[in-house]
């Protein structure tokens, strides 16, 4: 059995407590759901009840450029909204160190540090929040200098704690921080792994449902979802690449390389497509600009025939409402125990219907353990169903992850702990 060390284990008492979070809420200076947020305080208040005194961190959009090194340091993508949010919800007084970058290649000087953690130490402030991570110059390096960068952030500090269940990559705040101090899961990354873990060692039938705006993307995770799962619905444009791999349906918007990587998948996956539960009713239309009543239409997969064949049909939009009112569909839905989900199945700003449909049959199922991932599954269940999305948060049977790459990339690795972060903690 795999065991991850747990914070609950650690001796915390007046320790510098350095906690990684996946607190990437913030666009353009605003905090756009504080979901991520608050379910980290957990980990926070334990800390502070336990004497710590945490040095909080995490990353916030994409100022690293890969292509020229360079990092862009804007206010549009800085913490201050985070430590407004903490201080205002738990009374709370947050220092941010006054940390600079020499050049456009992120911040090396960590000196001021020391100012801050002293102003802790005397409690003149209840935790330090460091600037975006990804402002630092060694944090998404790929040489010594992540190494470097840890070293330096872990002096100031005597634990270490991951608590960004999301921040799957292995960079300097996620991975390399690991061999420079005792390093411990927090409550939240305890959670999400026991909850992905239900994945893998499901209440059977277990139904996967994923969508995506690329195939490249998501084929590894299919690949392995569909060995695993024992039924699996597709939405998005993998749903469209798949028809266009199978029937030759000519779908706008698709690229060749969407068709190529589906047909891949189902050559490779040819002792398991039978899993695969087609949605029989589609949504077609002219425009992926603008929804107006003559522009679009639902249609029966198997009544397209050579008019899909022949000719570019538009683009597929969403998988139509009527799909999810068919009795083989639905005894699919409700017949499951496990219900993972990281979809939308179309593209909701025009076309929400079939999404909202799929999420009320999930919903009418009862007994089903309910996993759901992805920023834009869960965005969208908030947006047009919010009633059910408030009750699903007090439904046991309901558990909502707190990052979608992070699940896709366990799944792809065939376990729960396979993400490198996670795999950092574990103690052989």
């Amino acid at each position: 059995m795999t065991m991850i060390p747990s914070m609950m284990d650690a001796d915390l008492k007046g320790k510098i407590v350095l906690v990684r979070m996946d607190h990437n809420v913030v666009k353009k200076a605003k905090i756009k759901d504080p979901m991520r947020i608050e379910a980290t305080i957990p980990t926070l208040l334990h800390i502070f009840k336990k004497g710590g005194l945490p040095i909080l961190m995490s990353h916030v959009g994409r100022p690293y450029d890969k292509q020229t090194g360079k990092i862009t340091i804007s206010d549009l993508e800085a913490v201050d909204p985070i430590v407004d949010y903490l201080d205002q919800k738990l009374a709370l007084k947050g220092l941010i160190p006054a940390l600079t970058a020499g050049d456009s290649y992120g911040i090396t000087d960590l000196s001021p540090m020391a100012e801050a953690v002293a102003k802790l130490k005397k409690g003149d402030c209840d935790y330090i929040y460091l600037p975006n991570t990804r402002w630092f110059k060694g944090e998404e390096a790929k040489d010594d200098s992540a190494d470097s960068f840890a070293g330096i952030l872990a002096g100031y500090a005597d634990i270490y704690i991951n608590d960004a269940f999301g921040s799957w990559q292995p960079h300097a705040s996620t991975y390399h921080i690991t061999k420079c101090l005792p390093s411990y899961a927090g409550l939240l990354m305890l959670k999400e792994l026991s909850s992905l873990n239900k994945v893998f060692e499901p209440k059977r039938p277990l139904l996967a449902v994923v969508a995506g705006s690329k195939f490249d993307t998501k084929i590894g995770p299919l690949s392995a979802l569909i060995e695993i799962a024992d039924h699996l619905v597709l939405g998005g444009v993998l749903y469209n690449a798949y028809l266009a791999a199978k029937y030759g349906f000519k779908i706008s918007g698709l690229t060749e390389d969407d068709v190529a990587m589906a047909a891949k998948f189902i050559a490779d996956s040819k002792d398991n497509i039978n899993k695969i539960v087609e949605l029989p009713y589609i949504v077609q239309c002219d425009s992926i600009e603008e929804r107006k009543e003559d522009n679009w239409d639902i249609h029966k997969i198997e009544d397209m025939g050579d008019w899909a064949t022949q000719s570019e049909i538009g683009y597929i939009l969403d998988a139509a409402e009527e799909s999810f009112r068919l009795q083989q569909v639905q005894d699919v839905f409700k017949q499951a125990g496990t219900i993972f989900v990281n979809a939308v199945m179309g593209y909701t700003a025009l076309f929400p219907e079939g999404t909202m449909a799929m999420y009320r049959l999930i919903d009418e199922n009862h007994s089903a353990v309910k996993l759901f991932g992805g920023g834009d599954t869960i965005q969208d269940y908030k947006t047009y169903l919010p009633g059910l999305f408030a009750s699903a948060q007090n439904d046991p049977k309901y558990y909502f992850f707190t990052g979608g790459g992070a699940i896709l990339d366990a799944i792809q690795s065939r376990s729960a702990y396979g993400m490198k972060p996670v795999q950092a903690l574990i103690k052989e």
